[in-house]
């Protein structure tokens, strides 16, 4: 998992650090808090579709934004310090949370908005630092680790957390409630503790020539605008885009609403939470698996076996009813979820120059939030026209189909 290079130890440890915030706010507690308490005194149905509306908005500011601030931090060589600005906004929020009472639905989802705000920014610029720090012979490998990290740094914290919360005397806390808000100032502390060691060991070159920040602004968005022309000389990376655009709105969504939706067909939180947890701790090696077997297969075909198993998910999600079926789909979403990411991580990273790596990669990551902005919506939905959460998970099966299909014209390159 790690290697014998500080800085590539360094990278996989931020996503030990902020992957805390997927399993703890994203995935599993924080879900379920926001329907059972910011949601007290609605329905099962209303708070899901106000999750949904949620992180449809959240998704929203990011996506539109992505690009343009890749750009600027191409244009002056500052990725680390746009990381840093967008990690504190995303911790800060994160530790507010904390504080969330009761009926407090509006703060509630204003507080998660700022904070995926904060995790996603932060990541386009975490990611623009992958390609300077491996090559294309090892960027699989690096990618594929840094999700492992985060599986790892993540469950660890998702189990301290789901222990506090059902036992939370053995923490001298007095309620399950205390427990839960505490849950997500731990979030707030892991994260800025082991994000520490890419702040203080990544260092990059700075632009000897020194802008005011509306020029800046001025040539981000001009470069963002060149970029979207010239995208289209990168054949094969422009395809790409539309193809992870696709599927990843399936994933996404599948990671967003899977807690929100196993609540709604009445799965007990503790099962959920704990489902959840399986998910990271299988994640772990299949994970590490998927980034060792590109040695022997096609990184296209890895993402292949990820998107059929992934089919095949949401299929029996439409049937579920029961919490030991919960549990399974756990297991096996683990078995593919890092995968599905780390490769599709280091394949876009072999189709872009490296010199334009964080303007390229804010259109990685806007083709994954614009995605992911159709998915919430699209679950908000038909889960108002339905007055259910099945009819809004089935549909999510095109999108892997789909997304599939257009995967198989992308043009691999050689690995080095």
């Amino acid at each position: 998992m790690f290697f014998r290079d500080r800085i590539k130890n360094s990278w996989i440890m931020y996503d030990w650090a902020n992957s805390a915030y997927a399993t703890t706010i994203l995935a599993a507690v924080f879900p379920a808090f926001y329907k059972s308490v910011a949601g007290s005194g609605m329905s099962q149905v209303h708070s899901t579709v106000w999750w949904s509306y949620s992180n449809f908005v959240a998704v929203l500011i990011v996506a539109i934004f992505a690009p343009v601030l890749g750009a600027i931090s191409d244009i002056s060589t500052s990725r680390k310090r746009f990381l840093i600005f967008f990690m504190i906004i995303g911790i800060v929020s994160t530790f507010l949370m904390g504080f969330i009472d009761k009926g407090e639905i509006v703060f509630a989802s204003v507080l998660f908005i700022l904070s995926f705000i904060g995790f996603a920014g932060g990541n386009i610029f975490y990611d623009g630092i992958l390609p300077h720090i491996s090559s294309k012979s090892n960027i699989d490998r690096v990618s594929s680790s840094g999700f492992a990290a985060g599986y790892l740094g993540g469950g660890l914290l998702l189990a301290l957390n789901v222990f506090m919360i059902l036992k939370p005397s053995f923490f001298g806390i007095y309620d399950k409630f205390k427990a839960t808000q505490y849950s997500f100032i731990t979030v707030s502390l892991w994260w800025f503790i082991f994000a520490l060691p890419l702040i203080i060991f990544y260092k990059e070159t700075k632009r000897k020539e020194k802008l005011k920040i509306s020029h800046y602004i001025t040539l981000g968005f001009k470069r963002f605008v060149d970029t979207f022309k010239e995208i289209r000389k990168y054949k094969e990376a422009f395809k790409f885009l539309i193809a992870y655009w696709l599927y990843n709105d399936g994933i996404g969504t599948v990671i967003k609403m899977a807690v929100a939706y196993g609540t709604e067909i009445g799965i007990g939180m503790n099962d959920l939470i704990i489902a959840i947890l399986i998910t990271q701790f299988v994640g772990i090696p299949f994970t590490l698996l998927f980034g060792f077997i590109t040695k022997y297969i096609r990184t296209k075909t890895g993402i292949f076996i990820t998107l059929f198993v992934y089919t095949g998910v949401v299929i029996w999600g439409f049937f579920m009813k029961n919490a030991w079926e919960f549990y399974i789909l756990a297991i096996v979403i683990g078995t593919v979820q890092g995968g599905a990411q780390a490769l599709s991580r280091s394949l876009f990273g072999r189709l872009i120059p490296v010199e334009r790596s964080a303007e390229f990669f804010g259109f990685f990551s806007m083709s994954g939030k614009f995605a992911n902005v159709i998915g919430p919506l699209a679950f908000a939905i038909i889960a108002q026209l339905t007055g259910q959460g099945r009819f809004s998970i089935i549909a999510l099966v095109m999108f892997f189909i789909i997304g599939g299909l257009l995967l198989r014209g992308v043009k691999e390159p050689q690995t080095a």
